[in-house]
């Protein structure tokens, strides 16, 4: 029957009347949400309270019940609510509504905090929290008595039977969803009523969780509403707990685990009851479904009983899509425990056995394993391009078997490799997307057509061809049992066609028999020969086909269901491949390497290979690359790399003999510059190159005295640092050197001079400085400025700015020089180079890295006038600037460059992108300002009067390492973000960026 829910609701204007007349409490009143209370908070001058008004005819002992709860708690250590009396010493008052119905309210303390519903983002640790809270509550409830706990009561999983009753209510397909769990309730209810019982609070959701106000790493800090207590199943708890607060998480079992972790870690679970957990799960998410159906029907018009009903459908939806068994192991890992419970049997009986590789390749002549390098960082594998070529691996592989014909090339358990970067090898987790990239069996690189024989008695579990490309070709999976009758599988991948028939389903093998032969590329998979061997105590319910590698985070549950086929070889060389921790890294950075070096994000990064946009770490996870401009036609293009591996085969010295590589690369470059710089000096870092642009304009001017940008920075040498106020005006800086004159950064959004047609005003500034130097009776030598400002923040120049600066310092007798290191090479996008968006043609222009693709390439462009001057009889001569191998890569990058139209896309995709950050700062005010050109852009966190947001612009390049993408801050007060990837950087790449940067954006810590 339906209930006019508006007869019985209690507005604020009510509550507040109400609060005053039973507790002399008045102030600003706030409807709070609650399943059958009408909740309110009232703030006074000097309290908060939470005034609960119930509904009609409630019962009068469940609230006598609740206030006993109250009472146990206070005596604990808890942060739990305390109830105080009305006017007349009552802890329970009455009043009678306009309808003439007794009501019963309660006046509770209020504890500060924010509702869980209300926190973003819900991390880690945030999770651990949750559940070392819940823990102390179940701790805190023991020895609690009250007839009521044993009531019945529709929300005790336990009690979980009368959902059945109401399977009419849903959909076909969820008939079937809710059906199945409510069977597998069923049939362990023996065991089930066996568990442990306690008192427990059963309504661990959303809205009854308190979280700290710190907003970067908060804490759970108190459970409230204690009005579902239950004397039932403890692990009914921790079920209720994980069921609501995985809801909206893309990786349910991930965020389940530290909640799990957090748990036991303040009430110790059994293993026994972990067994339950995820059914438990489940069921109340059935009982949560089914109540939201119920209540649709009775008050259709109360929003709070339907709050959670799509979200616990989503989840009960994708939890169904987990196999139990596996989220079984998982819990147990979370506790500590072996992650599968026969792990220790297994490993046991593994070490008793003595299994020869012989027997198992009896047709093999071989007296030792060499393992091959087949991980992320591998040289061996070499780049993408080489290992995704099976010819040339199978090639690499023979070749390998020639030189070294008395061993057995294998490896690879738990090795972490980059070869898996097809969708069916990803997943969106709960931090962006992740890899399964460890290896969990063994390979033995092998040729086609080797036979493979049975390491022990079994029965044929299932061959199946499992043809899709990279998959395992015809698959074995054999089923055995140890002498304590424990089962296991063991798993043989990338066989032969022909293989398929040796064998049939069901058949018994006995030890040495003939079981299989090794496939080649065109029937295995798609891989060069070799057989991958992997043992399992458990196939998840997979007939013919298992997961032979696994996500890095989750190796420790992985390990246990998946041992080491070594165990039974015991052979030096199949050893599992463990990862340095970082810790022992950054340790010996901090105590041998520089003082002065940094690392990247709070948590750093170990790199090992680059492609592309991506840069890939240790655990084989591909980070979006928005950071690195060096890497500048993409990290390890594969044409440059063979370029400079070609050349550097064959010559590689200095520019004192004739060689065409270096000529043939100056006249390419000298191409993209207006016909008056004309003359190419190479060098090898741009640091060298401002140095050597310095020493030039010095050898023109016979003057010393320079003019630079605030902010500006140009090198790492003496010289450079002495033009670069980013640093000799930051940390450990002794300011400006005596012939250096530093003018105010020209920035139109928060510099000295705001807005449009500042030109002329910060061009001042030049006028003032020159002035000064001939005050002192000395000549100008020259002015040096980027063409963007970088480090200030992606600064980009008034319009006229450079043409009026220009200018002044040649009237003056200076010369100018553009340091294009960062805007150089069509990154601009309009132009090649940066100069050239301002209508000015430098004397010198200094070109770094980018134009070598990261290798020790640069260069200084002149006129003939400054070369001439600069050639004074002192030979200038850099052993290695104008190399063989730098000036063949130099001149690939160009070509690359041109033939890929890389110039055009970083016009393309830098306007799409900007046009884009543009419409986000309409919804994000944080976001002061959008600048830049082409991949060259930048945006800088404000808030309203735009001060700078430093903290919140470092959290945000934190968290978007934590989802993916690289990106660093910048800028006067490091607030700025800047966006210069490599130039294939894609629209879908931008895409990517902007999705993740809306993400990070509404969380909590990026609001002011």
């Amino acid at each position: 029957m339906s209930i006019d829910y508006s007869n019985i609701k209690i507005l604020p204007e009510q509550a507040n009347e109400i609060s005053n007349a039973l507790y002399n409490i008045a102030g600003e009143v706030k409807a709070l949400p609650g399943e059958l209370d009408f909740n309110f908070r009232i703030k006074t001058k000097s309290e908060t309270y939470i005034l609960k008004i119930g509904r009609p005819h409630e019962d009068f002992e469940y609230l006598e019940f609740q206030k006993n709860i109250l009472k146990h708690l206070s005596k604990s250590h808890l942060n739990a609510p305390n109830i105080f009396p009305d006017t007349q010493g009552k802890l329970i008052s009455t009043i009678i509504d306009t309808d003439g119905n007794k009501r019963y309210v309660r006046l509770l303390s209020w504890i500060d905090g924010r509702l869980w519903s209300s926190v973003n983002p819900i991390k880690d640790n945030l999770l651990f929290s949750l559940g070392a809270q819940a823990g102390k509550v179940t701790s805190a409830l023991k020895g609690f008595e009250h007839h009521k706990i044993h009531r019945q009561f529709d929300w005790d999983v336990a009690q979980a039977e009368w959902t059945s009753k109401h399977l009419g209510l849903f959909s076909t397909e969820r008939q079937n969803m809710v059906s199945y769990f409510q069977k597998q309730f069923e049939i362990f209810q023996d065991d089930y009523k066996n568990l442990r019982k306690s008192v427990i609070h059963n309504d661990i959701n959303d809205n009854n969780i308190l979280v700290s106000s710190e907003l970067e790493n908060p804490e759970v800090i108190a459970i409230i509403d204690y009005g579902d207590t239950i004397y039932t199943q403890t692990i009914n708890d921790l079920a209720v707990v994980i069921s609501y607060a995985i809801m909206n998480k893309p990786d349910m079992l991930s965020a389940a685990l530290p909640i799990v972790s957090g748990y036991h870690k303040e009430y110790p679970l059994m293993e026994v009851e972990l067994s339950f957990l995820y059914n438990l799960v489940a069921m109340n998410l059935v009982i949560s479904v089914t109540k939201s159906a119920l209540n649709k029907q009775k008050e259709p018009e109360n929003e709070y009983l339907l709050i959670s009903e799509k979200p616990a459908w989503d989840v009960l939806e994708k939890w169904m899509q987990i196999d139990e068994n596996l989220a079984h192991y998982s819990f147990r890992n979370s506790c500590g425990f072996k992650a599968h419970p026969n792990e220790e049997a297994f490993l046991k009986w593994a070490k008793n056995q003595q299994m020869s590789l012989q027997y198992f390749f009896p047709a093999i002549d071989f007296n030792h394993i060499h393992t091959i390098d087949m991980s992320v960082g591998s040289t061996w594998l070499g780049h993408e391009s080489e290992y995704n070529d099976i010819e040339l691996t199978n090639f690499k592989i023979n070749r390998l078997q020639t030189e070294k014909p008395k061993a057995l090339f294998a490896g690879g358990y738990l090795e972490i490799r980059p070869f898996y970067s097809t969708k069916a090898y990803q997943k969106e987790g709960n931090s962006g997307p992740e890899f399964r990239t460890t290896h969990l069996g063994v390979d033995f690189w092998v040729k086609e057509n080797t036979a493979i024989h049975a390491p022990f008695d079994a029965e044929v579990y299932s061959v199946y061809n499992n043809g899709s490309n990279k998959d395992y070709g015809p698959t074995l999976i054999l089923r055995h049992q140890t002498d304590s009758g424990i089962p296991f599988y063991s798993l043989y991948g990338h066989l032969s066609e022909n293989s398929l028939n040796l064998v049939k389903q069901g058949q018994k093998i006995y030890k040495n028999d003939l079981i299989a032969y090794v496939g080649n590329v065109t029937e295995n998979g798609n891989w060069a020969p070799h057989l991958h061997f992997q043992i399992t105590l458990d196939l998840l319910g997979n007939t013919h086909d298992f997961p032979g590698v696994a996500f890095p985070d989750t190796v420790s549950v992985w390990r246990s269901l998946c041992p080491n086929p070594n165990l039974l070889f015991k052979y030096e060389g199949l050893n599992e491949h463990l990862k340095a921790p970082h810790e022992k890294i950054i340790d010996f950075r901090n105590n041998h390497l520089g003082k002065s070096l940094s690392l990247s994000y709070k948590k750093p990064l170990k790199i090992l290979r680059g492609s592309g946009v991506y840069l890939i770490d240790d655990t084989g996870r591909k980070y979006l690359d928005t950071v690195n401009n060096v890497a500048h036609v993409g990290h390890e293009h594969p044409k440059v790399v063979k370029a400079g591996q070609d050349q550097m085969a064959v010559l590689n010295t200095n520019s004192r003999y004739l060689h065409n590589n270096i000529n043939a690369f100056a006249k390419e470059l000298l191409k993209t510059f207006p016909k008056a710089l004309s003359v190419v000096h190479f060098v090898n870092s741009g640091s060298e190159a401002i140095e050597l642009a310095l020493r030039m304009l010095k050898a023109y001017t016979k003057a010393k005295d320079m003019i630079a940008v605030e902010i500006g920075y140009h090198g790492n040498t003496n010289a450079c640092i002495g033009v670069s106020s980013y640093k000799f005006d930051g940390k450990g800086g002794q300011g400006a050197p005596e012939h250096t004159h530093i003018v105010p950064l020209p920035d139109t959004f928060r510099g000295l001079y705001q807005g449009k047609n500042t030109a002329e005003k910060y061009a001042k500034h030049i006028d003032d400085q020159i002035e000064n130097i001939h005050s002192k009776g000395r000549k100008l030598a020259g002015f040096i400025c980027e063409s963007i400002i970088s480090c200030g923040g992606q600064v980009e120049l008034p319009e006229n700015y450079l043409e009026l600066v220009y200018q002044s310092v040649r009237n003056a007798g200076g010369l100018c020089i553009a340091d294009e290191v960062q805007t150089g090479c069509g990154r601009v996008g309009k132009t090649f180079w940066g100069f050239q968006l301002h209508n000015v043609v430098p004397d010198i222009v200094t070109i770094g890295k980018p134009i070598g693709n990261g290798h020790p390439l640069a260069a200084v462009v002149c006129t003939q006038e400054v070369a001439q001057a600069f050639a004074n009889g002192m030979e200038y001569f850099n052993t290695f600037g104008g190399n063989p191998v730098s000036c063949a890569i130099g001149n690939k990058v160009l070509q690359v460059i041109k033939v890929k139209k890389l110039q055009d896309n970083a016009l393309i995709v830098g306007t799409f992108l900007k046009d884009e950050l543009l419409k986000l700062q309409k919804s994000y005010p944080i976001i002061g300002d959008v600048r830049g050109q082409g991949l060259f852009l930048g945006f800088e966190l404000t808030d309203n009067d735009k001060m700078p947001l430093t903290e919140k612009a470092n959290y945000l390049a934190n968290r978007m390492r934590d989802f993916g993408i690289l990106m660093s801050t910048d800028g006067k007060d490091n607030n700025a973000l800047k966006i210069k990837p490599p130039m294939v950087f894609t629209i879908e790449n931008a895409k990517e960026l902007l999705d993740r940067l809306k993400q990070i954006l509404e969380e909590d810590f990026m609001k002011f």
